[in-house]
């Protein structure tokens, strides 16, 4: 590692909360959304020439049985010091598109479904791959192997996606006819990805987004029993001025990057410096993760050795490691070695920590959040 990058991995832990315990949280994101379909579906999108923007365009899909079975497996392989299994705090959506609803309509107008309502349809659609599925998340999340936070409604930008609609772009169409939201482009809106949420061009925008916010956290409380505490946006795009709603919500905790750059509107951005604990004026309490791993990633590394490097570091600033990753290192869906990669390099990762750490402790995003609340140990 070059002495620049040995600098800035070191740099990121020098502000913010600070313990003694080494703390281990996996916070994985995009659980809950429907991206892409299936084989057929990724099939028949390279038959129309659809671009494949990045590996989720490829493996990205909906958690399987399978996904979820062999995941559980690696994460039960492995206790801490006080005989905890690690957990995922799986960043969810509430919402699917309705694609049924939308071809009913000839693509007039959007619909969405609820997540267990997407289950239920892909249960009998793809019963090889789905039926059961939805049962097994929630007994992942009595066992104590997930813990869900809300991370949107849907995983998609309705402004982009109705002025999409609105003039019958082929691809946009192309991908709903196949019962998915992937490889779409969004070059002609400056400032914002087809895939966040929360991104816009004119302020005036954030407004509608109100709503979405208030009902898919209404729908989280309804579809897991519990208020989410903890929000990362997708994309990690999210103005400030919907802070507000969010706290009115029960959100407490929000992930945020370390140098944040906020779009006001207009092609004007701000920026801001995060810390781990930072506490903004709506009273929501800021998280940084400080860890990276992406398995499935190519980027000519060693992912185990790079992520083991990255948590060593946070560990001698007296910081927990907070692992960010994505769903898709564990979908197997589309290909199997997509997912036997990353559970691998996941099962090597826990026990290189175990052996490196014995008295490492697994706990969930938003329980580090309530140990930050209630110590407050900050520089």
């Amino acid at each position: 590692m070059n002495i620049i990058k040995e600098i800035i991995l070191n740099a990121k832990h020098l502000f913010g909360w600070k313990t003694n315990r080494k703390i281990i949280v996996f916070s994985v994101d995009d659980y809950g959304n429907v991206r892409l379909n299936s084989k057929e579906a990724r099939l028949n999108l390279d038959k129309m020439e659809m671009k494949i923007y990045s590996r989720f365009d490829l493996y990205d899909t909906l958690e399987t049985k399978e996904d979820l079975t062999q995941l559980f497996a690696i994460l039960e392989s492995v206790k801490d010091k006080k005989g905890r299994h690690p957990v995922f705090t799986t960043f969810s959506m509430t919402s699917n598109i309705d694609f049924e609803k939308m071809q009913k309509d000839d693509y007039t107008c959007f619909y969405n479904e609820t997540l267990p309502e997407t289950f239920e349809k892909l249960s009998k659609q793809q019963p090889e791959a789905y039926a059961g599925a939805w049962d097994l998340f929630r007994e992942g999340i009595v066992k104590g192997l997930l813990k869900p936070q809300f991370h949107g409604r849907e995983h998609l930008n309705l402004i982009v996606f109705n002025d999409k609609l609105q003039k019958r772009d082929k691809q946009l169409l192309c991908a709903l006819k196949n019962k998915s939201y992937t490889s779409i482009s969004d070059e002609e809106y400056p400032n914002m990805s087809s895939m966040a949420a929360f991104d816009f061009w004119d302020f005036i925008e954030n407004k509608a987004f109100i709503p979405i916010i208030q009902e898919g956290l209404d729908l989280f409380e309804k579809i897991y029993g519990y208020k989410s505490t903890y929000f990362t946006p997708p994309v990690n795009n999210i103005h400030h001025s919907l802070f507000k709603t969010l706290t009115e919500k029960g959100i407490r905790f929000i992930d945020l990057a370390m140098i944040r750059k906020e779009h006001q509107g207009l092609n004007v951005f701000k920026k801001s410096f995060n810390y781990l604990g930072k506490k903004e004026k709506d009273g929501l309490i800021v998280m940084v993760r400080n860890v990276v791993f992406e398995p499935t990633e190519d980027r000519g590394i060693n992912w185990v050795d790079f992520t083991m490097k990255q948590i060593e570091t946070a560990f001698r600033w007296n910081k927990p490691a907070i692992i960010s990753s994505h769903r898709v290192n564990f979908c197997g869906h589309i290909d199997e070695n997509n997912r036997n990669i990353g559970l691998m390099a996941l099962k090597n990762l826990l026990d290189e920590i175990i052996k490196k750490w014995p008295d490492v402790e697994f706990i969930s995003a938003d329980e580090l959040g309530e140990c930050i609340n209630k110590t407050k140990s900050l520089n």
